[in-house]
């Protein structure tokens, strides 16, 4: 009752005390994904959920020349997202990068008088001269960045060029030479200058005339910003800048109006029509209907890759000049990993500094696991990006980094040396290499540990919990796996265990199996276990998450019984799923002296007695003589 109510005549009085405060729920927290892939956004984190949505955003495979090859970052991802439900990706590339771009012309010409290439450069009408972005409707840029993009580019080139009838752009059916299945074209396909609307294909790029792919159709859609219609609403217009970068804090800032809703595009408007009808619904302004587009369509222009990438007809098309190209899968080394040099800021260096820097900022990106194939602590270009991608972990304290130690066909004893110079409960390492099918190429490959690694971590958390060890037969087989490097002995696991190397074995009618669970810490304690520091991260993000309501509420014993009725029945529910043996939870009178209370803290303790897992089985086999008696 409150002490305000008057009580004067005797009564009945009755008060609500609600103690049955739920913490808001917590969104899926997945792994970090960091390196180069086919298409997609660059240098900015996209969080996925499938790996079919991993396709459409960021590709699969990709030609280099005439063979066809697949990064290890796709791999990686087809991996984890077999069975976790969220995948945060930064896409790496480095340098001077840029999404394409097409010119959507004003006009009324039919679709006669179309174009493939783009109106950057010209037509295939030589009589008819290039359009400016000046003059143009509106221009639409694509939201992946990189060469690949680009549709307009000769079969004997990575530049953009204007067709030319002995080396042209488009073949029969307006085939564009350069159209991939990563690429786009656009298309017009009506106009109605009575209402000021238009309606707009997006295809792929490798579609025909006859065969249109349309991947997205926008109907009856305007120029007109006071309608619902309009199209920088419909399509969206927001673009994303990374700021900051080679700095400790970089950010992505973000600019224009409206949302993209569409997955590929976003629009650049040159000539709105505001009001474009009056109140009688006749033409307000005679020179709008000039400012629609023509029953066009087009290719798109300007994308840069930077330092590394390829064009979509399989030629390099970046900056770098590795002899013999880039190397991929157990090719990779110090100096050329998947095309990458990352011991020089603007080659790779900077573009993973920004990465990991970016993930730093726990309030915006919210993951629990890091993943990096390509980078190898034991390459000097790769050693510092690996510290920094540890100290990133340890900074946050909810993240676990899963290291490379070393690339393909390397000693064990380099193994065990490059491990035996880290020191920390936030990561761990794996060997040897192990062998996976790429349905994308139709070949077995190569790849570093950590590529299948996150899928084994997603599997076990998907049949248990982060608190239980992804390691041994029941959660710890790698069924994509077709062999092993390397078949160890039990002498050799000893060895790499002694050393805080977790092994990856090989056991006859098992297949390819985790077979270790250590963290890179050398302090014996309970967090040289992975299940035990992935049990802390699990505790820490829910009650980060669910104490942040409680944030600015008065510091009253109410408040406190809140957190206790929040976590409590939280730290039981890890202990019946066999996380923890015991547990005790304090905020009180006896921690919240008067003291912290006049410095606006709220304080709490929380003790955990993880439960520990059995790694090793010791059986004492006795042998008695006859008419011994068992012992009880």
């Amino acid at each position: 009752m409150a002490s305000s109510e008057k009580v004067i005549s005797p009564g009945v009085f009755t008060n609500e005390i609600d103690q049955s405060f739920l913490p808001a729920a917590i969104g899926d927290i997945g792994a970090a994904l960091i390196g180069p892939t086919v298409k997609g956004p660059a240098n900015q984190p996209v969080v996925v959920s499938s790996y079919s949505e991993f396709i459409q955003k960021f590709g699969d495979t990709f030609m280099s020349g005439s063979q066809p090859f697949s990064y290890m970052t796709s791999l990686t991802a087809r991996e984890y997202l077999k069975h976790g439900n969220a995948l945060t990706v930064i896409r790496i590339l480095a340098g001077a990068v840029s999404t394409a771009k097409s010119i959507v012309p004003v006009g009324t010409d039919n679709e006669s008088n179309s174009h493939t290439g783009s109106w950057h450069q010209a037509t295939h009408n030589a009589n008819t001269a290039p359009f400016s972005e000046d003059s143009a409707s509106f221009l639409l840029h694509t939201l992946s960045h990189g060469a690949e993009m680009n549709n307009n580019i000769s079969p004997h080139g990575g530049a953009d060029v204007v067709a030319q009838a002995d080396n042209p752009v488009m073949l029969a059916n307006n085939v564009l030479k350069s159209g991939s299945a990563d690429n786009l074209r656009w298309e017009v396909t009506s106009q109605n200058v009575k209402k000021g609307t238009f309606s707009l294909n997006i295809r792929r790029g490798d579609d025909s005339h006859k065969r249109k792919n349309s991947l997205e159709s926008y109907s009856n859609i305007s120029l007109d910003p006071m309608q619902s219609n309009f199209i920088g609403k419909v399509i969206g217009d927001v673009s994303f800048t990374l700021k900051g970068s080679g700095t400790s804090s970089p950010y992505i800032q973000q600019s224009g109006s409206y949302p993209n809703r569409s997955k590929y595009v976003r629009v650049e408007i040159k000539n709105e029509t505001p009001k474009y009808l009056n109140e009688n619904g006749d033409l307000r302004v005679n020179s709008f209907s000039a400012s629609l587009p023509g029953l066009n369509s087009g290719s798109f222009y300007n994308g840069s890759s930077g330092y590394a990438g390829f064009n979509s007809l399989g030629d390099e098309a970046g900056t770098a000049a590795h002899a013999g190209g880039y190397k991929f899968y157990e090719n990779i080394t110090d100096s050329n990993t998947q095309g990458f040099t990352l011991g020089t800021a603007a080659s790779g260096k900077t573009a993973y500094e920004d990465a990991i820097n970016l993930l730093g900022n726990q309030d915006e990106y919210d993951i629990n696991l890091l993943l990096m194939p390509g980078v190898c602590d034991s390459f000097s270009n790769g050693t510092n990006l690996v510290s920094k991608a540890i100290d990133m972990a340890e900074n946050r304290g909810d993240c676990f980094v899963i290291v490379d130690p070393v690339p393909f066909d390397s000693a064990l004893s380099t193994v065990t040396t490059e491990a035996e110079t880290r020191d920390s409960s936030y990561a761990a390492v794996y060997w040897p290499w192990v062998q996976i099918a790429d349905l994308g190429v139709n070949k077995n490959v190569w790849v570093p540990p950590s590529t299948v690694m996150g899928g084994v971590f997603a599997f076990n958390d998907k049949v248990s919990h982060p608190w239980f060890a992804p390691a041994g037969l029941n959660r710890g087989g790698i069924d994509s796996a077709v062999s092993a490097e390397r078949k160890l002995t039990h002498g050799n696991r000893d060895t790499l265990y002694d050393s805080n190397v977790n092994p990856i074995a090989t056991f006859p009618g098992q297949g390819v199996t985790v077979f270790g669970q250590k963290t890179l810490q050398k302090k014996a304690s309970a967090l040289d276990r992975i299940n035990v520091r992935r049990l802390l991260i699990k505790v820490k993000k829910f009650i980060a998450s669910t104490s942040r309501f409680l944030l600015f509420e008065q510091n009253t014993s109410a408040t406190r019984n809140r957190f206790l009725n929040i976590v409590n029945p939280y730290m039981e529910q890890i202990q019946a799923n066999s996380g923890l043996s015991a547990f005790r939870v304090v905020m009180d009178e006896s921690n919240n002296t008067p003291d912290l209370i006049d410095r606006n803290i709220l304080y709490g303790q929380i003790f955990l007695q993880p439960t520990r897992t059995a790694e090793f089985i010791i059986l004492d086999f006795t042998v008695q003589p006859t008419g011994a008696s068992f012992p009880e």
